[in-house]
């Protein structure tokens, strides 16, 4: 058993303490050091490379170990040992490996998107599907954790005492020289029962998963231990150092802006939209397109990702002048709209079909007005996305903040809080590992609200538009209407969508 405790109860930041967030991204391993004012005082990364064959995706461990403490060193060069007050870590959603009883990679890590556990699915889903219902989100996908664990068991027969390790156990395992408790929120896609707190050990036992070959799981915010000597000496990273139990890197961003209070909401516009929200209580979608992560304290994080997203821009204006191409759209007045699937893969959210396709609403003339469309496009299944949610019981009345290389794009921004009628936050620094840094805050003993308030940073609220958005809403509703005329959009999601277009 781990020494996991929760955090303290709430109190001030010292404005000099330095909380340090690390991120394993799919590219890179970054490192961040804030400070108790939410100043970025440092930041390292270091690359990570990959290996794909078809649909499976995967990366050497040990070099999620050695990117890391690289970067740590890096950024911890010139800032004072005693400044710093604690860590956290974030990883991708779904990526696993077996370990032996040392903490010595015996597999590759599976990423989150390796895709070769398709054929388990539907065991998985015959032995858990009542779990899945409970939880929210009905059935599990080929990418997450619990098939491809599956798969492990069968190709990659583990010796005794062997682990699963999900991608950030990894890495505390060599910060605190021992196993610690893996966080609920990288546990998820394993099938860890979110509302009970227990692994559900007579489905995963009828799937033949070793109930020793699993970590203790505690909710993310809890201190579960702190660096040790030898993992110091490598890092940078002082010993004794508290470490925090993390959450995955979608969860870890949507603390990096702040998102935290009821309602609150974070868009992350890049390849695709991916939505991330709060929730005092768990959110649950019969379509199976939205599920919970469980934060800090009492608080759910209702999320989910579409399809759709900036990547059509790439696919469509390869090699374009992304910037010359925006003030042309956004003089050209269009308001064409085009269904901006980023992919081949049909759409996930807000509604699943595998095989969706694109459509264009109007008549775009030139690759400026074709842009526009892509742009009008994205803010409409944003705004969709919203609809949907809210038709489900989700709070999403409170502040919006928008994040991603999207959002970067300022005409863009603007649209979207035209589009959806309410005004948008852009804050200074939105990524995974500030949101670790902030969360790392919490072993200080400031609540994880109360520290990002203190340290998330709004650079610009854009306002909404009276004018232009009594002009796009008709279009956002011509968009649901040929949604609803192909069979994609549920008409009790369509009507809902309306009704709220006429308050």
């Amino acid at each position: 058993m781990s020494d996991a405790r929760s955090p303290r109860s709430p109190g001030p930041l010292d404005p000099d303490g330095v909380h340090l967030g690390l991120d394993l991204g799919t590219q890179s391993a970054r490192v961040v050091a804030v400070d108790g004012a939410g100043r970025l005082l440092a930041a390292a990364s270091r690359p990570l490379t990959g290996h794909r064959d078809g649909v499976r995706h995967e990366q050497d461990p040990e070099q999620w170990w050695s990117a890391l403490a690289g970067a740590c060193r890096e950024a911890l060069t010139g800032i004072a040992p005693e400044r710093i007050r604690g860590l956290a870590l974030d990883g991708t959603s779904g990526t696993v490996l077996l370990a032996d009883g040392r903490g010595r990679p015996l597999t590759p890590g599976l990423m989150y998107d390796d895709g070769r556990a398709r054929a388990y699915t539907e065991r998985v889903d015959a032995a858990g599907g009542e779990v899945w219902q409970e939880l929210g989100y009905r059935s599990m996908q080929p990418s997450w954790a619990l098939p491809k664990l599956l798969w492990l068991l069968d190709h990659c027969p583990p010796p005794a005492g062997a682990r699963l390790l999900h991608q950030v156990d990894l890495i505390t395992w060599r910060l605190a020289g021992r196993q610690l408790a893996s966080d609920a929120s990288h546990a998820l896609k394993t099938g860890y029962h979110l509302v009970d707190e227990r692994w559900p050990e007579a489905e995963l036992g009828a799937l033949g998963v070793p109930a020793a070959l699993l970590p203790e799981v505690v909710r993310p915010g809890t201190v579960i231990g702190t660096v040790c000597a030898d993992a110091s000496g490598v890092t940078g990273i002082p010993a004794g150092t508290p470490i925090v139990a993390g959450m995955t890197d979608g969860c870890a961003a949507q603390i990096g802006a702040g998102a935290l209070t009821p309602g609150a909401w974070n868009s992350v516009l890049g390849t695709t939209l991916v939505l991330k929200g709060a929730s005092p209580h768990l959110v649950r979608d019969p379509g199976g397109v939205v599920y919970c992560h469980r934060g800090p304290g009492g608080m759910w994080l209702p999320g989910g990702a579409s399809s759709s997203g900036a990547g059509v821009l790439t696919r469509c204006f390869p090699g374009a002048d992304l910037d010359a191409l925006t003030r042309r759209a956004a003089a050209s007045g269009s308001t064409a709209v085009a269904y901006p699937l980023a992919g081949a893969g049909g759409e996930r959210f807000p509604f699943r079909a595998p095989d969706a396709t694109a459509f264009v609403l109007g008549d775009p003339s030139g690759a400026a007005e074709r842009f526009h469309a892509f742009l009008l496009g994205v803010a409409c299944v944003e705004r969709l996305c919203f609809d949907y949610l809210d038709h489900l019981g989700a709070p999403v009345g409170g502040p919006l903040t928008l994040t991603g290389g999207g959002a970067r794009n300022r005409y863009w921004s603007q649209l979207r809080a035209d589009v959806l009628g309410r005004p948008v936050r852009l804050p200074e620094q939105a990524e995974s590992a500030t949101g670790m840094a902030v969360l790392a805050a919490t072993a200080s003993g400031a609540g994880l609200e109360q520290a990002a308030a203190t340290m998330v940073r709004v650079r610009e609220e854009l306002r909404p538009d009276p004018a232009r958005t009594a002009r796009l809403v008709p279009r956002y509703l011509d968009f649901v209407d040929e949604l609803t005329r192909r069979g994609r959009l549920d008409p009790a999601v369509a009507e809902h969508a309306r009704r709220k277009a006429e308050q």
